[in-house]
């Protein structure tokens, strides 16, 4: 009778073992999503490199090559947790490399999205530092070493950027609610707190 009223759990559906892969690939899927789309626009982007920087065919089509093994290479190695050190400043590279290639240091909106994804993979490289492969990525514990937390912090203050991107401000009547929401959700995401809806 008693195995009968059971009522299931979150821990009954074994979810808590996919979650840190779930995690990686949150954190990731912007390079995933890029890396994709350098092949299926290939030359679209190899003329915009070309035609832009006037760097001739051959430097363009290594920019775009670049890009597309940086990224998806980077991702393999990320998810499957082999070498993610290397394959995050891998990243790190690619971030910059486009920084400059498209132009991204004078526009803030793309800036601050380029700097959530430097946040993204400081999160990664401080869950990669010295946990188990049992852990999640990028979610604090009291008992860490303090170059771990400075670095869990700074990842979560650098992927707060992205939602900031998303304030726009207008005279509609729920426009500072659903703001203050949003700044409260930011802060508690710094902080280390995880809000469920």
């Amino acid at each position: 009778l008693l195995l009968l009223l059971h009522i299931p759990t979150f821990e009954d559906f074994h979810i808590f073992q996919y979650l840190p892969h779930i995690a990686r690939l949150c954190l990731i899927s912007t390079f995933l999503e890029d890396g994709i789309r350098m092949w299926f626009q290939w030359s679209e982007q190899k003329e915009y490199i070309e035609t832009t920087w006037g760097c001739g065919f051959f430097l363009a089509t290594l920019f775009v090559l670049i890009n597309l093994l940086g990224q998806l290479g980077g991702c393999i190695l990320i998810l499957s947790r082999n070498f993610v050190q290397y394959a995050c400043f891998g990243l790190f590279g690619i971030i910059a490399l486009q920084t400059v290639a498209y132009s991204i240091l004078w526009d803030p909106k793309f800036l601050m999205r380029n700097l959530a994804l430097g946040g993204g993979l400081l999160l990664l490289l401080a869950e990669s530092r010295s946990e188990g492969r049992s852990m999640f990525a990028g979610v604090p514990t009291m008992r860490e070493s303090s170059p771990k937390q400075y670095m869990q912090l700074g990842g979560r203050v650098l992927l707060v950027l992205m939602f900031m991107t998303l304030l726009h401000f207008d005279t509609s009547f729920l426009s500072p609610c659903l703001h203050m929401t949003e700044c409260g959700d930011s802060l508690s995401f710094i902080v280390g707190l995880f809000w469920l809806y």
